[in-house]
């Protein structure tokens, strides 16, 4: 029998629960039993042809899909002016890549990520010119977006201008209703220009893995005019793909800090209102619970999503597709309202395994869904479940299908599961019947169907937001938008106020210093440069990479209520944390990068804890706020009368109105507005001023006296926390005469400088600016703050690493050696044999002494080897028994064993509060005076962010 493959079948049934019995003649398309399909084959289909990817050598290429730049060559886009079998396919891109000279020889390019417009009469697709022969990598060509018009034929690279289209890999387009173009790309167009403004070069930044460069939204008019970045992702966003109600739906990477969350987000189009959209705790629905990635999300006619659910990496490129009800679901068992249900399920037709082992479904490498009335109905990419012989070459090889004889085989190791063969069908979902449209070859994938059909939805369209009418027009001068909490004391929908909010928003009831929540940080994500463009050394990062670099932009006091509103500079990705009246954070790290667009304005109910599994950043799907703000049109109980509320506002809604939005600060201050003085005496003022330190402040000085949305705070520890250290701080009596150093490296060092003397440091914690002999990169200061040590002491003039006596069981251990040196055996302080070393390890062994003079030598098993004649016969004694081999103990001259003495760090870049030892040495310590609020709060917001030896890139030594 021979199959639509072309492949030597040995088994002969066909295990697939939907309509293949075409598989059983010599033209099966021909011969199909499923008659041509009158609603799809009016219209014209587009596809790609590509060859299995493989390397020089002939092995598979990983799929990857946080590596959409992979180049994979030798596709092609062909359209078909019908979808049907019969209908002949035309080439319709290698024409951009064809020598006239030489019209036979086509070069070999690639081409993916194929959408429809709306009205069903373009295509726009990625498209990758052929490898330049002997240029690096940075010389390659970009990936670039391309359109086909059907009607007139004509195929057009979006961004005629070469300068322009290779400034980043642009991938994964998709239409919008006017026109535009929406865009997954590396180019990375605003957040290029905001580094400028910070005095950096201009440079793709990478994602949070440091691995490609990160892919964020770009939106452009057809023409390739007006490109507009309009998501700011420190890692990933693709797949952007068009709602029916005007919304970019896209797959985001959350990785802040290493968190490695993968969902669904939307956004406008305009890069306004970012939401989460599905699927954050959802990211293990995969068959069997395993890794499940939304990619290649399409609307479909009732609205729902249409996602292929697959892993990061694979080698057959394929997956299960699963409808999401986002409409009515933000998790996968969770619906918008907090009650459960199943929010997505598969629609294959049997079970799909994503994880490489052989799928009863088949693999599933592209849908579309087809806008028709039925809504049922799905063109895909498909290859049968099939298996291979082990450690055969046959070209072609044997294949088998996957029944359940064979799946057993494979399970038992007889066989392997074969490379996909990817055809295109026709798929029936009410039906249960799929139709062959392309069949598969040996060594190509037919790929990424879609039918040049009009959408019955008419999705929405979403204008930009126009200054002055939209917008506010002063914020999108000031290059700002403005973030709005209502309370940071409510946590996913629950008041975590003792007496609640409104009590802790009388001053009365709770006087400022009985807040716990002080002040809030805003944290700036920054840009790490790859080694083309500057290829410093890891050591910049300092104790821990896992926060990256951080700047803070600034800071803003939380009001009574827990309320926020405060400006933010637009178009950065930044992060907020929560402070008590030190400056010091209380609130977990943030976990996703939150944005906003020039005059926009967000406001959120409150805040959220990592692990929760209640809806967060969703706006349908918030818990409603616990806060119901000002009762009536009034002023706040015990406040200040001045400040009149309007009904429902929080403190900061009534704040800002009177008094405008406040920019943020770059130092931590607070000013007790709120207490009405005839209730009580308002609390005193906070002020931590950078204008107080004696050491160089890691803020222009620029900012120091007018905030702008440029300004950052950028602490690096050569720069800025060594000095501290180092800052000289004598002591004087009435007199003036100094009575007293107390500079931190005169303890804290190797070396006495009063005495002339070398010493053992000050807490065994050496703060001096001296290169670290474990990393020459780092100061020693730093070193010793983060890392373990070993305790040291003075011995004859040299510091020296402690050394202490080893005790087992309460015993000192002593080690005695052999002629050449090596350790024998370990004894007791009584000179009694207690530990022989393992031959391989060289660890101890625990044997049994004799009476203290002799052990039995034994085999490699422990059993006691005895005395043999010439002949290999035990030796016997007068009673007839086997004499024992015994070796003497020697006992010459041991030598004590030691060991040193570790000293953990007293810093922790967990942040400030996990550093508590250290600064509890400054607040009523031993150390209480000696260091200044400001210079407390620099070190406290450092170890907040992460610790860091360099939040500057380009400070760091080059490799």
């Amino acid at each position: 029998m021979k199959n639509y493959l072309s492949f030597r079948i040995i088994t002969v049934i066909l295990s697939v629960s939907v309509g293949l019995t075409a598989c059983t003649s010599e033209d099966p398309i021909a011969d199909s039993s499923q008659s041509p399909d009158p609603t799809v084959t009016d219209f014209a289909m587009a596809f790609i042809k590509r060859p299995v990817p493989r390397d020089e050598d002939g092995n598979p290429i990983m799929d990857d899909v946080f590596q959409p730049e992979l180049f994979n060559p030798g596709a092609v886009l062909l359209l078909k002016p019908r979808a049907l079998p019969s209908a002949a396919a035309v080439d319709i891109t290698s024409r951009a890549f064809i020598d006239p000279d030489a019209p036979d020889d086509i070069p070999l390019y690639d081409v993916k990520d194929l959408s429809v417009s709306p009205d069903g009469l373009k295509l726009v697709f990625a498209m990758r010119a052929p490898e330049i022969p002997n240029a690096d990598d940075d010389e390659q060509p970009k990936w670039n977006i391309w359109t086909y018009d059907v009607e007139t034929d004509e195929l057009t690279r979006v961004i005629a201008s070469n300068i322009v289209a290779e400034d980043g890999h642009d991938v994964m387009p998709a239409f919008l209703p006017d026109g535009r173009i929406v865009f997954a790309s590396t180019r990375q167009r605003q957040a290029k220009a905001i580094l400028l403004d910070e005095g950096k070069p201009q440079f793709s930044g990478l994602e949070e893995d440091l691995d490609t460069h990160a892919y964020t939204l770009h939106v452009m008019e057809a023409d390739g005019s007006e490109i507009n970045q309009i998501t700011y992702n420190q890692s990933h966003d693709l797949f952007p793909t068009l709602l029916s109600n005007g919304r970019i739906a896209f797959l985001r990477w959350d990785n802040m800090g290493g968190s490695d969350a993968r969902s669904l987000y939307s956004v406008r189009p305009d890069g306004r209102d970012v939401q989460r959209l599905y699927g954050y705790h959802s990211q293990n629905t995969g068959n069997g619970g395993v890794e499940a990635l939304f990619t290649k999300p399409l609307a479909m006619p009732d609205g729902q999503l249409l996602v292929l659910s697959k892993p990061q990496q694979s080698l057959f490129y394929g997956g299960d597709p699963v409808v999401i009800d986002h409409q009515n679901f933000i998790e996968a068992d969770q619906m918008l309202d907090g009650t459960t249900g199943e929010g997505q399920r598969s629609i294959a037709a049997d079970l799909v395994n994503t994880d490489d082992t052989p799928s009863p479904s088949g693999l599933y490498h592209s849908v579309s869904p087809l806008w028709d009335d039925s809504g049922s109905r799905v063109m895909m990419s498909w290859s049968p479940c099939m298996l291979r012989e082990v450690n055969v070459t046959d070209e072609p090889p044997v294949i088998y299908v996957c029944t359940d004889e064979n799946l057993q085989r494979y399970d038992d190791g007889e066989l392997l599961a074969a490379t996909p063969a990817y055809g295109i069908w026709l798929w029936n979902r009410e039906e249960n019947t799929q139709s062959p449209v392309v069949v598969a070859e040996p060594d190509f994938w037919f790929t990424e169907p879609v039918v040049m059909q009009a959408r019955s939805d008419s999705p929405t369209f979403l204008p930009d937001g126009i200054p002055g009418i939209d917008i506010d027009n002063d914020l999108v001068t000031e290059n700002v938008g403005v973030l709005h909490i209502r309370s940071v004391y409510d946590l996913d929908g629950v008041d975590t106020t003792p007496m609640g909010i409104t009590a802790m928003a009388d001053p009365v009831m709770t006087p400022p210093d009985q807040r716990p929540a002080r002040f809030l940080r805003v944290v700036k994500g920054v840009a790490m440069p790859d080694e083309d463009v500057y290829d410093f050394d890891n050591s910049a990062f300092g104790r821990s990479r896992q926060q990256l670099m951080r700047e803070i932009l600034g800071y803003v006091p939380i009001q009574p209520d827990g309320s926020v509103k405060v400006k933010i500079p637009a178009n950065v990705p930044f992060a907020i944390s929560i402070l008590d009246a030190q400056g010091q954070r209380i609130s977990g790290r943030h976990e996703n990068w939150i944005q906003l667009r020039l005059g926009e304005e967000r406001n959120c109910t409150g805040c959220h804890t990592a692990n929760s599994e209640v809806s967060h950043g969703r706006s349908d799907a918030d818990p409603v706020s616990v806060y119901l703000g000002s009762i009536g049109n009034t002023t706040f109980p015990n406040s200040d009368p001045n400040l009149f509320a309007e009904d429902g506002e929080t403190m900061a809604e009534a704040y800002t109105r009177i008094n405008g939005v406040p920019e943020p600060n770059l130092d931590i201050e607070f000013t007790d507005v709120w207490t009405d003085p005839a209730m009580a005496t308002p609390a005193p003022d906070i002020l931590m001023s950078y204008a107080d330190l004696q050491t160089p402040a890691p803020v222009a000085d620029a900012c120091l006296v007018a905030w702008y949305a440029g300004c950052r705070i950028t602490i690096n520890y050569e720069e800025h926390i060594q000095p501290i250290f180092d800052l000289e701080r004598p002591v004087f009596d009435g007199m003036g005469n100094q009575i007293a150093d107390n500079t931190c490296t005169t303890c804290h060092s190797l070396f006495d400088t009063v005495n002339n003397v070398v010493q053992a440091p000050a807490a065994q914690l050496e703060l001096t600016s001296l290169s670290s002999l474990d990393e020459p990169n780092h100061m020693r200061g730093y070193r010793e703050l983060f890392f373990n040590d070993n305790e040291v002491e003075v011995v004859d003039g040299i510091v020296v690493d402690r050394q202490v006596p080893i005790l087992i069981n309460g015993q000192f251990i002593y080690q005695t050696l052999d002629a050449d040196g090596g350790v024998v055996f370990f004894l007791d302080d009584d000179g009694m044999f207690i530990y022989e070393p393992d031959p391989i390890t060289g660890l101890p062994t625990e044997l049994s002494d004799t009476n203290g003079d002799l052990i039995y030598q034994t085999d490699v098993n422990g059993n006691p080897l005895f005395e043999t004649d010439a002949n290999g016969d035990p030796v016997l004694d007068n009673n007839g028994n086997p004499i024992p081999l015994t070796i003497p103990i020697p006992v010459p001259e041991p030598n004590q064993l030691t060991e040193t003495v570790p000293i953990g760090p007293i810093l922790n870049t967990a942040g400030a509060r996990a550093s508590s030892d250290f600064f509890a040495l400054f607040n009523g310590g031993s150390h209480q005076g000696r260091l200044s609020e400001a210079e407390l709060k620099l070190i406290a917001e450092w170890l907040d962010i992460g610790g860091q030896y360099f939040n500057n890139p380009f400070l760091a030594p080059e490799n």
